[in-house]
């Protein structure tokens, strides 16, 4: 059984509706990349959208920028990550993007032991959130047969139907992912316990939100 997420905006980024509070509610949080699945979804993506050749050049495209603009940039990945977004996507019809989705569905190699995990704890009624700074254009399909209710991820600016290649809610990882988790969290009122699992050094601001930490 598959529950999909409905999103509200708040503050000017697109989150999951919570739903109605209910008295002694467990959360589950789980992030996706190396630790729902092996690897990193975001290069096979960009991959199946643009092919080897062209993702390459966009890689070494957004790397040489990284060097001139070393020294006014905190954070490195985000800065690579916003480029190869640009380079790869802006201009990208929605409908075009199917194809690419399509393909991604074959990609993932699940973690069997965290998998589990996740349907132990919908099966118990457990409130499950998936947090991920993977892109809204392909993770809803590659959930499509996993339960849950919420999803927060990096979001991609749409207009007419035309990605821009901007996020809409910036980069969801680190400090950004466990400040939206940590807002969402607070929309459901008071729990009665909470998980999260994640890998580490990334998803260590996130999981101190909880009372319960498996790392993978």
């Amino acid at each position: 059984m598959s529950m999909t997420a409905e999103r509200y905006e708040e503050d000017d980024m697109l989150m999951p509706t919570p739903p109605v509070p209910a008295e002694g509610l467990t959360v589950a949080v789980f992030d996706f990349d190396s630790t729902l699945v092996k690897g990193d979804s975001l290069w096979p993506f960009l991959v199946a959208v643009a092919g080897w050749p062209q993702a390459i050049v966009s890689l070494l495209a957004a790397l040489l920028r990284l060097t001139f603009r070393l020294r006014s940039r905190t954070d490195a990945r985000t800065y690579i990550k916003d480029q190869l977004l640009w380079m790869v996507l802006a201009g990208q019809r929605e409908s075009d993007l199917a194809r690419a989705v399509a393909r991604m569905r074959r990609w993932p190699r699940w973690i069997a032991p965290s998998l589990r995990a996740l349907k132990e704890h919908y099966a118990a009624g457990h409130h499950i959130v998936i947090a991920s700074g993977g892109l809204d254009i392909y993770l809803p399909a590659l959930l499509k047969n996993v339960p849950y209710h919420a999803l927060i991820c990096t979001e991609m600016e749409v207009v007419n139907g035309t990605v821009t290649g901007r996020s809409s809610t910036g980069n969801c990882v680190r400090a950004s992912k466990a400040a939206r988790v940590a807002r969402y969290l607070k929309s459901l009122g008071p729990l009665e316990d909470s998980w999260a699992y994640g890998n580490l050094p990334h998803d260590l601001p996130m999981m101190r939100l909880v009372q319960h930490r498996v790392i993978v």
